[in-house]
């Protein structure tokens, strides 16, 4: 069923995303907008108890929402689900709002929203005397130590591969547009997964463009996954875009993109599965990056294996492009030496049973509002043939993606 708001707007204040956002966190729903890669609408989605609840993810039984899974997740059920108390896809063409029948009437939330735009709330929208972002702390000597002595530990053989982040945190002090944020990311990203969620519980709000799929399930049960590594500048020193055909790329990057497209192929062989289409490795862009990356398929209806989908994505997380190889020793490495909590960074996230397909991405170029700190993230993949300082100046890349956006 779809509402179509054109009459109703001519007589009230214009329904906007920013409107179902701002509501939502008024009232301290778990809320979240997202917008798949290389498309045009936006999702919206509201949990209204504002607490999540932790379990596994099984694409068979689980009921639509959108789920957010932290970095350590060993077993999988820490998994947060927000549940699909009212979800919204909005056509940026017709602006027409499509209504999931197994929610709340959307009319009576929408008529909510239009009585919560005619209050008075002036500190809504308080225009602070916007200052340029301000560093507050980032540790330069620390990251470059960790990856000396990863690199170290790969040559005695320890393990062969370990992706390294880091955290900075920036101080603003003027209020972040989300909906603003997710326009400008969503613009400067097309091929990313964007996305901004707001817990109530811990007051934070997670934002980010993530270029990497982890799972998908469409609605013929086709599985997808990829493998995406070796970051390189998609800027030339004058300023303009390399065309990713023109890419060059060295012995070091090549192998670190091939260890995740092992790793993958090893978790199809684990379950006994060999009927799969592999794609790549291509040149693939990224906003301002390049990356290595390719694909897999699998029909799973093909194969008759339902729960395929489920068995791999407790396989693949953590992958090697966000953890190491092998999995257990790099995952070591990184609990005793990385100085701070990924939280649900280099987790995974995405909507799962939302127009009969799932779409879960790795949680890359992520950031963290906290008040008014920013916590951005950023990793590298270290192999034997890694330099601390070109590792330090790929995270500093990565970041920009996010960085941008505190000027908002």
């Amino acid at each position: 069923m779809n509402i179509s708001l054109d009459n109703i707007a001519k007589q009230k204040n214009e329904l906007s995303i920013n409107s179902l956002w701002e509501y939502a966190v008024y009232e301290h729903f778990a809320v979240v907008i997202w917008r798949l890669p290389k498309q045009k609408n936006l999702h919206f989605l509201a949990d209204f108890s504002g607490k999540p609840t932790s379990q596994k993810i099984d694409f068979e039984s689980i009921q639509s929402g959108f789920c957010l899974s932290p970095f350590i997740n060993p077993k999988g059920d820490d998994t947060l689900l927000l549940k699909n108390d009212i979800y919204f896809e909005i056509d940026e063409n017709d602006f027409t709002i499509k209504e999931n029948e197994q929610s709340i009437s959307n009319r009576i939330f929408t008529e909510k929203i239009y009585a919560f735009q005619e209050k008075d709330l002036s500190q809504k929208n308080n225009n602070l005397i916007k200052t340029s972002p301000q560093i507050v702390a980032e540790e330069y000597d620390n990251f470059k130590n960790i990856v000396t002595n990863a690199i170290r530990k790969i040559a005695d053989g320890e393990f062969q591969k370990v992706v390294l982040s880091r955290e900075k945190l920036i101080a603003f002090d003027h209020t972040i547009d989300i909906c603003e944020a997710i326009k400008k990311l969503s613009e400067s990203y097309p091929n990313a997964f964007v996305s901004a969620i707001y817990l109530p519980e811990s007051n934070h709000i997670w934002i980010g463009a993530s270029p990497e799929l982890l799972v998908s399930l469409d609605e013929n049960a086709v599985f997808k996954t990829m493998s995406l590594a070796g970051t390189q500048s998609g800027i030339e020193k004058d300023g303009g875009k390399i065309d990713p055909s023109a890419a060059r790329w060295s012995q070091k990057e090549i192998e670190e993109q091939a260890y995740v497209s092992r790793y993958i192929i090893e978790c199809f062989k684990k379950v006994r599965v060999r009927e799969y289409i592999e794609n790549g490795p291509k040149t693939v862009e990224a906003g301002n990056l390049l990356h290595l990356q390719t694909t897999y398929s699998v029909d799973t209806k093909a194969i008759e294996f339902q729960q395929f989908a489920t068995v791999m994505l407790n396989l693949l997380h953590p992958t090697s492009a966000v953890c190491g190889m092998p999995k257990a020793e790099a995952m070591q490495f990184i609990l005793e030496n990385e100085n701070y909590e990924r939280e649900f960074y280099s987790g995974f996230l995405g909507p799962i049973n939302i127009n009969n397909s799932s779409n879960i991405f790795v949680n890359l170029r992520s950031m963290k509002l906290s008040g008014n700190i920013a916590h951005l993230y950023a990793g590298a993949g270290i192999t034997e043939d890694s330099d601390s300082e070109k590792e330090w100046n790929e995270t500093e890349i990565k970041m920009k993606t996010l960085l941008n956006i505190l000027d908002a």
